[in-house]
């Protein structure tokens, strides 16, 4: 059997006095496994965005996909078969990353947001898409 390891983060930082909170911290699974994360925040339901972004070891952060709780998610340029359908309420979300491969060890987290301009690219309101 051949381990991989999963190095999870919760997003470091307070939005406006309230924390964000990720779950596990550190994930170890065996390939083809599937990895399960979850993430909640304490502000109140207005901050119903949430964003799943990874870093594998080399690589920039890459935002995986974009879910909210009134919208479908939106994986952008990555596979929804890799990853498994994500769930988001007011307060929480959860993230799967499906059949690990020794290429999908790195970092994982989230982020919320209150609103966002998608309709306007260079809006200060619309959260960065790294790629």
């Amino acid at each position: 059997m051949s381990l991989l390891c999963y190095c999870l983060t919760a997003l470091c930082c307070l939005v406006e006095g309230s924390e964000v909170t990720q779950t596990p911290t550190i994930l170890w699974e065996l390939k083809e496994s599937d990895a399960p994360m979850n993430c909640s925040h304490s502000k109140d339901s207005s901050y119903y965005q949430m964003y799943w972004y990874r870093q594998l070891p080399g690589e920039g952060i890459k935002q995986v996909v974009y879910t909210s709780t009134y919208n479908i998610p939106d994986y952008g340029a990555f596979s929804e078969d890799k990853y498994a359908k994500v769930k988001t309420t007011a307060k929480s979300g959860s993230f799967t990353v499906k059949k690990l491969e020794t290429g999908d060890s790195g970092m994982y987290f989230c982020a919320v947001s209150e609103h966002s301009d998608t309709d306007n690219k260079y809006s200060c309101t619309k959260p960065p898409v790294f790629q």
